[in-house]
C-alpha cells in the first residue's frame, strides 16, 4: 500500500497568518513579510527586502501537524516583544544574531521554530510579526537605547549579590563578576570554564541602579528554559548562537542585558541559572545518565 502523502493546506495557513500563502514543489507552504517599513542602509547602499531584509516562515508537514521554521527581521527595539510573543505562542527561538556590518539602523535576524497544528503555528508567527509592527507603529524610528536611565559607575555590594545568586564572584572597581564553568570535550581532549566554556554575569553600577551583562554557556535542552527565565526576569536576549564547532555536547550562548536594582538582576540571573539546572536534571532523567 503506498504510503499517504501529507499536504497542507496554504489557504487556511495564509488565513491563520494573515499573509499570503504559496506552497513549494515539496510541499512546504511559505509566508513572508519584507520589512520595507524602515529603510536600512549597508555600507552606504539602501538595501531593499529582496536583497535580504524578508522575514518569512516554512511550514512543512509532519506525522503530527506541521513544523515550521522561519527568520525574523527585527530592530533592537523589537527583540524583546517579539521573542514575548514568541514564547506566548508556543514557539521556540533558536539562533539571534546580525548578518550585515555597517548598517543603519542595526538589523538583527531572530530564528524560531515550532511543532504541532499548522493554523497555531501559523497564528504564533502572526503574533510575533504583529507584535513587531506594534512597536514600530508607537514609535517610527528604532530606538537607540532602551529604556530607563543608564547607570552611572559606582560601587555594587559583591556579597548580597553572591549570596542571592549562591556562588563567589570576583570584585573589580565597583562591579562583580560571577563566573560558572562547564565541561565539554573536542579534538579528544576535555575542556572547561579556564577554555571560555563560562556562563557568566557581570554587574555594573550601583545597587541602586545597576547593569547586568553576561553570557550562558547551555546545551540543547537547556536552551528555551533559559531564554523564557531571562524573559520572564526582563532581562533582554541580545545574542544567540555558538562560540565553537565540534564540541560535545554541542553549546549554545546566549548574551544579555539589563538595568535595574542590582538585587533584582541578581534573583533575574538566578531564576535562569535554576531553570536551566532544572533542564538539565529532566535531561539526566530522561536518559538514565550523567549528560551536562
Amino acid at each position: 500500500m503506498a504510503q499517504e502523502v501529507r499536504r497542507l493546506d496554504a489557504e487556511r495557513i495564509g488565513s491563520a497568518a494573515g499573509s499570503e500563502a504559496t506552497t513549494t514543489a515539496d510541499g512546504v507552504v511559505r509566508i513572508g513579510w519584507p520589512r520595507d517599513d524602515v529603510k536600512v542602509t549597508v555600507d552606504g547602499l539602501h538595501l531593499k527586502p529582496f536583497a535580504g531584509l524578508g522575514s518569512w516562515a516554512a511550514f512543512m508537514p509532519t506525522e503530527h501537524g506541521a513544523m515550521v521554521m522561519g527568520d525574523t527581521v527585527v530592530f533592537q527595539d523589537e527583540v524583546s516583544p517579539a521573542m514575548d510573543a514568541a514564547f506566548a505562542n508556543g514557539l521556540e527561538v533558536s539562533a539571534l544574531h546580525n548578518h550585515f556590518f555597517f548598517d543603519e539602523p542595526k538589523v538583527y535576524f531572530m530564528h524560531i521554530g515550532g511543532q504541532g497544528d499548522p493554523e497555531v503555528l501559523a497564528r504564533g508567527v502572526k503574533a510575533v510579526w504583529d507584535a513587531i509592527k506594534q512597536v514600530r507603529s508607537e514609535r517610527g524610528t528604532p530606538a537607540d537605547t532602551f529604556p530607563g536611565e543608564a547607570p552611572r559607575h559606582g560601587t555594587i555590594d559583591a556579597t548580597k549579590v553572591e549570596r542571592i545568586i549562591g556562588h563567589e564572584g570576583q570584585a573589580q572597581d565597583g562591579m562583580v563578576k560571577i563566573s560558572i564553568g562547564r565541561e565539554a570535550s573536542m579534538h579528544g581532549e576535555t575542556f572547561g570554564g579556564s577554555m571560555g566554556l563560562t556562563t557568566w554575569a557581570a554587574f555594573s553600577g550601583t545597587d541602586e541602579r545597576a547593569a547586568i551583562d553576561g553570557d550562558f554557556a547551555m546545551t540543547a535542552h537547556e536552551v528555551q528554559p533559559v531564554l523564557r527565565a531571562l524573559r520572564e526576569a526582563d532581562i533582554h536576549v541580545v545574542a544567540l548562537h555558538n562560540h565553537m564547532v565540534g564540541e560535545d555536547p554541542a553549546y549554545y550562548f546566549t548574551h544579555f542585558w539589563a538595568k535595574g536594582k542590582a538585587d533584582d538582576l541578581a534573583r533575574g540571573f538566578k531564576a535562569a541559572l535554576d531553570a536551566q539546572a532544572a533542564a538539565s536534571q529532566n535531561a539526566r532523567q530522561h536518559r538514565g545518565t550523567d549528560a551536562p
